[in-house]
């Protein structure tokens, strides 16, 4: 990839941004715009690292007085799975809280835990825009289970709010990256354009180099993302056409040859592997 900018970085734009106290207070009066009187001396990072470490899904948890706030951001690939991964990671959570607070959970004294909030940051360009996820609905048909989990999605802020400039400014990454590929060319002008636009400008002006960086190991994170799910197609299809050549050799329909012309993505090793299976059968 010409004009690619090697580095060490596993961090996202998303996590790096509100890692910052002042940009996650703003994130906190997005979501709670009546609570003026928070600071940011009330706000605590608990994000715990490498609970999801596909490249797709960025996360973000921290404690505001008594909520519990977990943010996942789903950059362009829906799934309702993301609701599961809220399970795990909420679960995971409070286990750390509960150990970081000395809570004895095996005592008569009754837990102190704060009200967990959960959201999906959605920057996609899904048509369809549910107000929530639901595990219950999603996996159980809406029946009343013995566990629920409920997620507000979000598309956008309020007026020019952090929620909605960082939406904002993955769109212009998404457009430049359809103009200039995966290149530092891309990254430099979707920071120009941001600036330009007021979309988190104090933020990329202050740590230009930081962003630079992280995004381009982005790209190496989605090449090595995008390479192992083409193996896992290619494998599964090797797999199912293997299955169909047994198949068609038991009821007859075409001999050894004939299944060489017609599953080229098997090669002479499964060939090989099938004939051998097939005879043991016979």
């Amino acid at each position: 990839m010409q004009g690619k900018v090697k580095g060490n970085v596993k961090d996202s734009i998303f996590c790096n941004l509100f890692r910052i106290k002042r940009y996650l207070l703003q994130l906190y009066q997005a979501l709670h715009p009546e609570d003026a009187g928070m600071t940011e001396e009330g706000l605590e990072n608990v994000t715990i690292n490498h609970v999801f470490t596909n490249g797709i899904y960025n996360d973000l948890c921290f404690t505001a007085g008594g909520r519990l706030i977990l943010m996942l951001e789903a950059q362009s690939t829906w799934s309702v799975n993301v609701i599961i991964r809220m399970f795990i990671y909420l679960a995971q959570t409070y286990h750390e809280y509960f150990k970081g607070n000395s809570i004895n959970l095996y005592g008569s004294k009754k837990a102190v835990m704060p009200e967990p909030e959960l959201y999906v940051v959605y920057t996609g360009d899904r048509k369809k825009r549910q107000e929530y996820i639901s595990l219950s609905e999603e996996y159980f048909g809406g029946k009343n289970t013995n566990i629920e989990l409920k997620a507000k999605v979000i598309y956008g802020g309020k007026g020019n709010d952090i929620l909605e400039q960082y939406i904002k400014f993955t769109k212009v990454y998404n457009g430049q990256v359809k103009e200039h590929g995966r290149t530092k060319k891309a990254v430099i002008e979707t920071i120009r354009i941001c600036k330009n636009e007021n979309l988190l400008k104090e933020y990329l002006e202050s740590r230009e180099k930081e962003v630079v960086g992280i995004m381009m190991a982005l790209f190496d994170q989605e090449e090595v993302f995008d390479t192992y799910v083409k193996s896992e197609r290619k494998e599964a299809a090797r797999e199912t056409a293997k299955k169909m050549a047994i198949e068609l050799l038991k009821t007859g329909k075409c001999s050894i040859n004939d299944i060489r012309g017609i599953a080229p993505q098997l090669d002479e090793e499964d060939i090989i592997e099938i004939e051998q299976e097939f005879t043991q059968m016979m």
